[in-house]
């Protein structure tokens, strides 16, 4: 199943005064990341909050030379990531009323609430009454934020995608799963394959014969028994 997990930071808290500056995304197949990312930073045409650029540096004099959201580069290309995948995001109401916001005022249709994954809220729902911001969850997955200074979209949509997929079971849910490619060009590394055939057994004749006569000492109704006549080179599909 594909999903896109996503974070956006913005000139301050208000969707109907403020602006995106920065969105990151992570494309998840089966809850892994498969490699294939979309960030891009934005010119919000208007100053930065203080209290916001001290969570993500951002100021407008950085931002004035990067494209408007209504732009091809950044609303297509964003629209065009995102295709009709589920979008998983932190307080996804938040991102949610910024990319709505920037939508209309383009002249394009919201995205409807029912696609939204509320990360958030799974985390309440699994750990009544503990810390669940992002860094919080972190912590308690064991996954390292220790490089991060900064909030940044793509920085934490990347953190967020590890703490979607321990909040839906956990590691060992990728058994089984295809590898991710570790670079952003898009490329997956192909599923392993299974064996056509059993590997030969380390077992040599000798202690085949020697296990046999000491199970035989333990009747035929022992479960030894049973095990070893499951073991037959017959049963092994050309074990030796």
């Amino acid at each position: 199943m594909r999903e896109i997990v996503f974070d956006t930071e913005t000139t301050g808290l208000e969707a109907e005064s403020d602006r995106l500056i920065e969105i990151g995304c992570v494309e998840l197949e089966n809850l892994l990341p498969t490699g294939r990312e979309f960030h891009t930073l934005i010119n919000p045409m208007r100053e930065v909050h203080l209290d916001a650029a001290r969570v993500h540096g951002f100021t407008w004099e950085k931002l004035r030379g990067y494209p408007i959201f209504a732009e091809q580069k950044v609303m297509g290309a964003f629209l065009a990531f995102i295709g009709d995948a589920p979008l998983v995001a932190h307080n996804a109401s938040f991102d949610r009323g910024f990319i709505n916001a920037e939508l209309r005022r383009a002249g394009k249709p919201a995205l409807a609430d029912d696609r939204f994954v509320d990360t958030l809220k799974l985390a309440q729902a699994k750990f009544p009454g503990a810390p669940a911001s992002l860094d919080a969850l972190c912590r308690r997955f064991e996954i390292s934020i220790e490089h991060r200074a900064l909030h940044g979209a793509i920085k934490d949509a990347r953190l967020l995608a590890g703490v979607y997929l321990e909040l839906n079971g956990g590691r060992e849910r990728s058994f089984g799963f295809e590898l991710a490619h570790s670079g952003s060009g898009g490329e997956r590394l192909a599923p392993l394959a299974q064996r056509p055939t059993p590997l030969p057994s380390r077992i040599t004749e000798a202690e085949r014969q020697a296990h046999a006569a000491l199970v035989a000492k333990l009747g035929s109704n022992s479960v030894w028994a049973g095990f070893l006549a499951a073991q037959s080179p017959q049963n092994t599909n050309g074990s030796t």
